[in-house]
């Protein structure tokens, strides 16, 4: 029996324009009077999950939250912290003088500031009207070297950034874990950030098995999770990468795929 599901936003529990469907939360709720835990796990920074979390009901005592791709792990209600993993500023002076190199924008998530960049980019604008969060133009040579930073992003579109990728020094892939999380995102975190640790270190605190969880997802971002759970779910909309690391396939986020998933393997 299934314990928990843990569930990716973008591309995977909302639609196209960024709603839950009505089928998909009458699911989630269906499977939550049968006990079992619903874990929201994403790349957003908390601020941009609470009006999911509200919608949900998923902000009581024993809820639980995956943020910045499991780098945060924490209660919803209490802000109780399971898990946090950071970088440091150190290590956005040195993505960002690869980012320059390489022409590419850039921004990042300070836990102390949110979201900064060094300018203003169409996909700055994007991140936080999509967590509806301002952002701070800073220059990074200012950041401490030792202040937390929750995760890097270059950022630009698809055509700029894919070939950026492949210049990328082999040492990066060494220092950090490295993926995109969309066509115009690609992420830069702590070695031990990824969602497959967070789902790890989440069950163990609350002695739910591996066997036990279920982990949907659509993106490079998921691809951990999706291996880690005792039942990876790839969404008919994720990469290549992800479907064939899932043990199951289900519809896509616009045709109430997490319903599907829920209903087959949760409340037959």
């Amino acid at each position: 029996m299934y314990k928990l599901i843990a569930l990716d936003m973008d591309g995977t529990l909302l639609t196209s324009d960024k709603k839950v469907s009505e089928s998909n939360e009458a699911a989630i709720k269906a499977a939550e009077k049968k006990g079992v835990k619903i874990v929201l796990a994403s790349g957003r920074p908390l601020a941009g999950l609470t009006r999911y979390l509200e919608e949900l009901d998923l902000l009581k005592g024993d809820d639980f939250v995956l943020s910045f791709n499991g780098g945060l792990v924490q209660n919803t209600k209490t802000g109780e912290i399971v898990s946090k993993v950071s970088l440091k500023g150190s290590d956005l002076k040195y993505i960002y003088e690869i980012s320059k190199s390489l022409n590419i924008n850039i921004h990042a998530f300070s836990a102390k500031e949110g979201l900064i960049a060094p300018k203003a980019s169409q996909y700055t604008e994007y991140e936080a009207t999509l967590n509806g969060i301002d952002f701070t133009i800073k220059d990074f040579s200012e950041v401490d070297d030792d202040e937390d930073i929750i995760k890097v992003m270059m950022i630009d579109p698809q055509e700029m950034l894919d070939p950026a990728i492949e210049k990328l020094p082999n040492e990066v892939y060494e220092k950090y874990s490295v993926f995109k999380s969309a066509p115009f995102f690609l992420e830069f975190t702590n070695k031990e950030v990824d969602k497959g640790l967070g789902l790890k270190r989440l069950g163990e605190h609350l002695g739910i098995k591996q066997e036990e969880i279920i982990a949907c997802g659509d993106a490079g971002n998921d691809l951990s999770m999706v291996k880690y759970a005792g039942l990876g779910v790839a969404m008919g909309n994720a990469t290549d990468e992800v479907k064939e690391a899932a043990e199951f396939i289900t519809s896509s986020n616009d045709e109430d795929g997490i319903a599907l998933v829920i209903e087959k393997f949760i409340l037959y």
